[in-house]
């Protein structure tokens, strides 16, 4: 059976990547009886959905016709 600390980092693991179909289990195991880490859970997934919901748009690609290669937007002063 997990520990807490153990829990707690699987459950932060799981808003970057899948977990394994054994992590899964035994997350699932210790959440079943650990009210503590239940909470904390909910927590984590409220945190990565609100930080995916306010989060920058990445910058475009290098598709502007404007600018070369090499080209960092400056003026081609120094």
């Amino acid at each position: 059976m997990l520990m807490c600390k153990e829990a707690t980092r699987l459950m932060s693991l799981k808003q970057d990547r899948p977990l394994t179909f054994q992590e899964r289990i035994a997350l699932r195991l210790h959440l079943s009886m650990c009210q503590a880490c239940r909470e904390c859970d909910r927590q984590f997934t409220l945190l990565h959905n609100s930080a995916r919901r306010f989060a920058p748009e990445p910058p475009p690609e290098e598709d502007d016709p404007h600018r070369g290669k090499g080209d960092r937007g400056g003026n081609g002063t120094r």
